[in-house]
């Protein structure tokens, strides 16, 4: 049967911004052997899926260093220090991101983006009647164009691979599943 590891040490190696390396050394119960693994401790995500009361979901494309592309994706980001809980982020993250804002924000569920390595989880929302309330104000070094696509078109778009990134398509999942 499987158990939890007993955590022998833990030390930070670096504090990066927007995420902490962290070592953790554990003995592993089934052998007895002490495992040296790295952990991300990351703050949480949030993702918003824009809905317009034309039925047009609000979506970004911007260049991802890590893929070295450019996605097409909803609006995210991480639940920082002015936010008391992901509800708010999702809102302020609409808001800096597309301008837009929403008549009801809703949440739909949440994930671990990969238990394996990270600490953090990513809640999705669905923010409803969505509409333009200002321009967008992006943090940092974001560079982001906003397109409105029919909701119909999302899970071609997913098919397709257009929308690839795996937190946003978790996001459609749980809409779907509402």
């Amino acid at each position: 049967m499987v158990g939890k590891w007993n955590r022998m040490t833990s030390r930070q190696l670096g504090d990066h911004a927007v995420f902490r390396l962290r070592e953790d050394v554990f003995q592993v119960p089934h052998n007895g052997r002490q495992a040296t693994l790295y952990v991300l401790d990351c703050p949480d995500w949030v993702n918003v899926i824009p809905l317009t009361p034309a039925g047009e979901v609000v979506l970004i494309r911007q260049y991802r260093p890590g893929s070295d592309s450019i996605t097409l994706e909803i609006p995210g980001g991480m639940v920082d220090g002015e936010d008391d809980d992901p509800g708010r982020a999702a809102a302020r993250e609409l808001r800096e991101e597309t301008g837009y804002a929403a008549a009801e924000i809703v949440y739909l569920g949440e994930v671990n983006p990969n238990p394996a390595l990270f600490t953090n989880r990513c809640f999705s929302f669905l923010a409803r009647d969505a509409y333009p309330a200002g321009p967008p104000q992006p943090a940092g070094n974001e560079d982001i164009s906003i397109e409105l696509v029919p909701l119909v078109k999302i899970p071609d778009l997913i098919r397709r691979g257009a929308i690839s990134h795996a937190l946003v398509i978790a996001a459609f999942y749980h809409f779907s599943a509402t």
